[in-house]
């Protein structure tokens, strides 16, 4: 619910600042770096905090068979972080193309909204499923995302790139890479939602 509560208010503050899909600028505007920033750094440190002195029976226990464990949803967030880097970083190496900016169907507002909407079910793709992972410890993997996301946010901080000008379709359509920012950081979200509702199962082991 802490989550959910920050994210409202990452969206409000998009609303209330008419910037959701209403930009002309292609340049970031200093209220959008604030947002993506916060994003970020708040989802980083839920994650931490929702497996923070965990137990190895605690981090492999699966309230399903065909259910994540806490350690599949930590090895699939690091691998979705580091995934969707490589494409926002392929895009802005292309030629902008404001063109395309027609094809942006959804705001950024619903776009997070979306992403973090745990009652609509989804398939990870397979280059981005637990078992791809190649980390030995949830450990290692809780620190490679660390890494990667600490460089993330050092670029949304600094970067002078033209962001609302390049862009990448996915399944559901056609987003720019500042929205691509923003679902990488509504994603580890997603999945920390999920580990939370790990712990909540009744068969949660005690330690």
């Amino acid at each position: 619910m802490l989550r959910r509560t920050k994210g409202r208010f990452l969206i409000t503050m998009l609303v209330i600042t008419g910037l959701a899909g209403t930009f002309k600028d292609s340049s970031l505007t200093n209220q959008e770096r604030k947002v993506a920033i916060t994003l970020m750094k708040d989802t980083k440190s839920d994650l931490q905090k929702a497996i923070k002195g965990l137990s190895d029976a605690q981090l492999n226990f699966k309230p399903a068979p065909d259910r994540w464990s806490i350690r599949e949803c930590v090895n699939h967030i690091t691998l979705a972080e580091n995934n969707l880097w490589d494409m926002l970083s392929t895009t802005m190496k292309e030629p902008a193309t404001p063109g395309k900016r027609q094809e942006v169907k959804i705001s950024d507002e619903d776009l997070i909204k979306s992403v973090e909407d745990r009652s609509q079910k989804r398939t990870a793709a397979e280059p981005l499923l637990p078992s791809k992972a190649t980390w030995k410890t949830t450990s290692e993997a809780l620190a490679a995302f660390k890494a990667a996301r600490a460089d993330h946010i050092k670029y949304a901080k600094s970067t002078t790139e033209d962001m609302r000008d390049h862009f990448v379709q996915l399944p559901f359509g056609w987003i720019d890479s500042y929205q691509l920012m923003l679902l990488m950081a509504a994603h580890s979200n997603r999945h920390t939602q999920q580990i939370n509702e790990v712990k909540a199962d009744p068969n949660f082991p005690k330690q």
